[in-house]
C-alpha cells in the first residue's frame, strides 16, 4: 500500500506538470512569469508559476489510495488535506493575478493551521524548554497559538527559499523521508503515508522543474508543501508526546526557518528596511553570486538556466548537515538541541565569509578555461 501511495502521487504530479506545459501557450496570459530582472528572479525566459497544480493533484491522488486501506486513518488524510485550502487558494490567485501580499498569503497560511487544530489536533503539546512547556500545559490556548503561528512561519521559509531549479523541492523531498524515518520507528503508518504521498508529488513536479526549469512552484506551491511538511511535523509530536521530541522537527526544518528569522532580523536592523521587502541577500542568493555563476559566464538562456540549477545542491548539502544528526538523535532531546546551536553557529560563519567575499575556494565553480596552451616539454636528445 505504501509503495502504492507513493507511486500514485508521482504519477498523478507527473502527468499534471507534463499537461500544464504542453498547454502553456493557453494559459500563458495568466500563469507566467514574465519578470527576468527582478532582484529575486534568476530564470532565463517566461515560464508556468503554476507548479501547485500538479503537486496538489499529488497529493490528492495519494490519499485516494490510502482511502482504500482497510485501517486508513481517514481523519489524518482528508484533515490535512480540508486545511491546505486557504493557504493553496491565495497562493494560486497570487500566482494567477500577482496581486496577493505576502501578509494575507501569511494569514491564508494561519487559516489552514486554525482548520487543522479542529480537524485532526494537531496542537503542540510542548516545545522541550521546561518552564514554558509548563504554560502551554496550563495554558491551552497559547498551545494553539504558538502552533499556529509556528506552522504559518515554516510555510514562509519554504517560499522564501524557492529561488532556484531544484532547490525547494530537493529540501522538501529530504525533510518529508526525514520525518516518515521516525513515523515508521515510531508505527505512525498514517502520518507515514502523507509523508511519501508529499515526497511522490514533489519528485513528480521536480521531473520538469530540475534542472531545466520548465515550471516553476509559485507561491501556491511552496505554501502547500510548505503547510503540509509543517502539519506533519506538528503531528508527529502531537501525536507521539514524550516520545518525539519537538527539537527534531525542528532541526530537520532548521535551515529555511532560520533563514526566515535571520532575514527578518537583517532587514529590520541592519539594512533598516522593512522584511516584507525583497533584496538579493539571502543565504542562497549569495551561494549563486559566490559560488556558482563564474561556472557559466555567457547570459545565453542554456548558460543562465545551467547556473540557476547549479545552486541547488549547494544548499541540498546545507539542509542534509542538520538532517542527518537530526535522524542519528531523534530520541536524544540534548543532542537535538546541540546540533541545532551547532548549526547556526556554521550558518552565521558561511554567511559571513559569503557576503564578506571570502567564500572558500574549493566550493567555488570554475568554467575550465578552452584557450590554455598544452604545456611545453623538453625532450632531450638521445646520446
Amino acid at each position: 500500500m505504501l509503495l502504492a501511495v507513493l507511486f500514485s502521487s508521482l504519477l498523478a504530479s507527473l502527468l499534471a506538470g507534463m499537461l500544464l506545459i504542453r498547454t502553456q501557450h493557453l494559459h500563458a496570459k495568466l500563469s507566467m512569469d514574465h519578470d527576468l530582472d527582478g532582484v529575486q528572479k534568476f530564470h532565463a525566459k517566461p515560464t508556468p508559476r503554476i507548479g501547485g497544480v500538479p503537486i496538489l493533484a499529488g497529493l490528492l491522488a495519494g490519499c485516494m489510495v490510502m482511502m482504500l486501506a482497510p485501517l486508513a486513518d481517514r481523519a489524518v488524510l482528508w484533515g490535512v488535506q480540508l486545511a491546505t485550502a486557504p493557504v493553496f487558494i491565495a497562493g494560486l490567485i497570487e500566482d494567477l493575478t500577482k496581486k496577493v501580499s505576502p501578509l494575507i498569503r501569511l494569514l491564508a497560511a494561519f487559516v489552514s493551521a486554525v482548520i487543522a487544530l479542529f480537524s485532526v489536533n494537531a496542537v503542540l503539546p510542548g516545545v522541550g524548554i521546561a518552564g514554558l512547556d509548563y504554560l502551554l500545559t496550563a495554558m491551552p490556548m497559547l498551545a494553539m497559538v504558538l502552533t499556529v503561528f509556528a506552522v504559518g512561519g515554516v510555510c514562509h521559509s519554504i517560499n522564501i527559499i524557492d529561488g532556484y531549479n531544484g532547490l525547494m523541492g530537493g529540501v522538501v523531498v529530504f525533510a518529508s523521508l526525514a520525518i516518515a524515518y521516525v513515523s515508521l520507528a515510531v508505527g505512525d503508518i498514517p502520518l507515514l503515508s502523507v509523508c511519501l504521498a508529499l515526497v511522490g508529488s514533489v519528485i513528480g513536479f521536480m521531473v520538469w522543474n530540475f534542472p531545466l526549469g520548465m515550471i516553476f512552484a509559485g507561491d501556491a506551491g511552496a505554501y502547500l508543501v510548505g503547510f503540509v511538511l509543517a502539519e506533519l511535523a506538528v503531528l508527529l509530536v502531537a501525536r507521539h508526546p514524550g516520545v518525539v521530541s519537538p527539537w527534531f522537527p525542528l532541526l530537520v526544518l532548521i535551515y529555511p526557518v532560520f533563514e526566515t528569522l535571520f532575514s527578518i532580523w537583517r532587514k529590520k536592523f541592519l539594512r533598516k528596511m522593512s522584511p516584507g521587502l525583497p533584496d538579493g541577500l539571502h543565504f542562497h542568493m549569495l551561494v549563486y553570486k559566490r559560488l556558482v555563476r563564474w561556472m557559466v559566464g555567457s547570459k545565453e538562456a542554456k548558460h543562465l538556466t545551467r547556473r540557476n540549477s547549479l545552486t541547488a545542491p549547494y544548499l541540498w548539502g546545507v539542509a542534509l548537515f542538520s538532517m542527518m544528526p537530526a535522524l542519528l538523535f531523534w530520541k536524544v532531546e540534548w543532542a537535538l538541541q546541540l546540533c541545532t546551536l551547532l548549526f547556526v553557529a556554521a550558518y552565521m560563519w558561511i554567511y559571513r565569509r559569503l557576503v564578506t567575499f571570502h567564500a572558500p575556494r574549493l566550493l567555488v565553480l570554475r568554467k575550465a578555461s578552452s584557450h590554455a596552451k598544452p604545456a611545453f616539454v623538453k625532450h632531450k636528445k638521445p646520446v
